[in-house]
Formats: C-alpha cells, structure tokens, sequence
C-alpha cells in the first residue's frame, strides 16, 4: 500500500514493513520547507500504525540527503523563524523535529543511506535505531561550513555514538568522511554492498518478533542510555509490567514452546 503524503516523502506500506523514501532527488533530496514539513509528517504517521513492525528509511536518486537547501530556505527570512520556533510546551522544533521525531516512533527505524549523507541529512539518519550504508558513501557534519551549529537533534543522537572529542572534531572541521571510516567511528551499523537488501531483510527479521518486546526495547534504551542507575532500572520495571503476560508476550511464549505457527497481533501497549 502506497501513500503519497507529498511529492518530497513517499510512503510504502508492504503487510508489516514501511518504506520511506525522501523524493527529491533532482536536488540530491536537500531540505526544503515542503521537505522538512513531508518528514514530520510521516514520521507523526508512522509513530500512530501500530501494524508496522520496522521502517526503512531511505533516498531517491543517486543520495540519501545532501543537506539543507540554503539557497530555497533563505529565499524567505522566515523561513528560519518557522524552522527555529518551538510553540507552547514542544520539546523539539520543526528543524529537529525531521532526526528526533524517529525515536518516537516505536517500531525500530533503519536509515539507508547512499551518495551524500551532510549536514541535516545526517541528522536525520542519526535520528533512526541503525544505519545502514555503501562503503563510498560520504558523510559530514557540514554546518560549520556555513558558519553555523548542527540543530537538527544532533546533540542528543551523536552523543550516544561517540565520545565528546570526536563529536567536536568532526563538528568543528565539517570534514567528509567515508561509510568505511564512519563504522570505524561507531557511526553506523553496517558497510555493505547493497544495504536497501540488507536492511530489508533486518526489517523482515525484527518483524518476526514481538511487536511489544521490539517497541519497549526502542523505548528502554532511548529513555535510559545517558540516565542514573535508578531511573534506568525503574524503567526497566516499568515496561516489562506492560508487556508481561499481555497477548503478544503469551504468543512469543507459545511460539517457542511448540505453538510455532501462531502470529503476532500488532502491536499494542505502546
């Protein structure tokens, strides 16, 4: 089932699995207003299916996403303005909305990415669970360039990755780097030579597995990698009382117990 929220995203649910693909690839997929806007948009849509069970993320064309598109957003000054502003009691703006939004999403997000990875492209694949790209592909932390800080969520998605000097090394220099030499640096999960196939079959992996085990698990570590003890085991706590004994947790019971053709229902206590 295909849905076009846009001509920026495409959206393509296959039974469990969704495809997401940034459409712009006459421009590299670089962000636009109407961009930044299709991107919270699905990843608002996706947070609310509780049938999908993993998504892909992905880029049309010859990158994944080259980065903001300086020359159509500064077009309009206020452009900046809806980017930076963050009404009433959000968390995030729309800038940082297009990385952050992904955690969010309970079903677990694999960013594919190819060509071109800058800048808030980036950002956005640091927003997903993992990471999946081309040896060749090239990465950089381009915001200094134009004599500006990352503000897409990289502060809370990079520290998870890397210690703080190399965060501040590859900021501050705006160097390119390579997919080899991102894994190396803990950046992302696999180099392959074809990762849309390869994470296709991670997302079918995940998909066989309780929806509600797979979502708590997203949800554990995101609220409690940089947390105190006490409040990492009382999370801990608090997500097996809602996934204990619950219809999916019997079924994954009964599915290793000689009941191997029961299915999972979707997912259901987050």
């Amino acid at each position: 089932m295909s849905r076009i929220l846009s001509d920026r995203v495409l959206l393509d649910i296959d039974q469990d699995i969704a495809t997401v693909t940034l459409h712009r690839p006459d421009k590299y997929n670089s962000l636009d207003m109407p961009m930044f806007n299709a991107i919270t948009r699905v990843a608002k849509t996706l947070k609310k299916e509780r049938k999908v069970r993993a998504i892909i993320l992905n880029g049309a064309g010859e990158a994944f996403c080259s980065g903001l598109d300086v020359k159509s957003v500064s077009k309009n000054p206020v452009n900046f303005l809806k980017l930076l502003a963050k009404p009433g009691r959000r968390i995030s703006n729309l800038a940082q909305d297009v990385g952050y939004l992904w955690r969010d999403v309970p079903a677990p997000v694999i960013a594919v990415t190819h060509g071109y990875c800058f800048g808030g492209g980036f950002q956005i694949a640091l927003g997903a669970d993992f990471r999946f790209t081309t040896a060749d592909c090239q990465f950089s932390i381009m915001e200094s360039k134009w004599g500006l800080i990352p503000d897409m969520s990289l502060s809370v998605t990079l520290r998870e990755l890397i210690p703080i000097d190399l965060a501040k090394e590859l900021t501050m220099t705006a160097r390119q780097f390579s997919g080899e030499e991102a894994r190396a640096m803990g950046l992302v999960s696999r180099v392959c030579a074809d990762p849309l196939a390869e994470a296709q079959e991670f997302a079918r992996e995940l998909a066989g597995r309780s929806p509600d085990a797979v979502a708590a698990s997203k949800l554990l570590f995101n609220r409690t990698w940089s947390a105190t003890d006490k409040v990492a085991l009382d999370w801990e706590t608090r997500l097996q009382k809602k996934i204990l004994a619950r219809t999916n947790q019997r079924i994954a019971v009964a599915r290793n117990t000689g009941e191997p053709d029961r299915e999972f229902q979707d997912r259901r206590v987050l």
